[in-house]
């Protein structure tokens, strides 16, 4: 059994007993996550149930197990010639989230 679930602007395919890095969240850890704005569900048996835009009725619920930051990516700009360089990092913030049930 599967989802796919949207968090953040992004879509995530998700199924039972998965962590999954999304977007951060603004609860704390260990509070409990629904997510509604389901997109697709599959079964174990095969049936797929896809939402316009949204499934009825379904949700994915989870766990949220940290907050973290990825690493560090460089930005740089740089202009020849003209003795311009400049040099940026960021880390965007995350959440890990353990996905426990998935209903319908």
């Amino acid at each position: 059994m599967f989802a796919v679930i949207q968090t953040g602007g992004k879509q995530y395919k998700v199924s039972p007993q998965e962590k999954v890095e999304i977007e951060k969240l603004p609860q704390q850890e260990g509070e409990k996550v629904v997510f509604d704005q389901v997109l697709l569900v599959q079964d174990d048996a095969g049936k797929c149930m896809v939402g316009t835009p949204y499934v009825s009725g379904a949700t994915v619920t989870g766990t949220l197990v940290s907050q973290m930051r990825e690493g560090k990516k460089i930005v740089f700009k740089y202009h020849s010639k003209t003795r311009y360089k400049k040099t940026k990092g960021h880390r965007q913030p995350k959440s890990v989230i353990t996905i426990e049930s998935i209903t319908v």
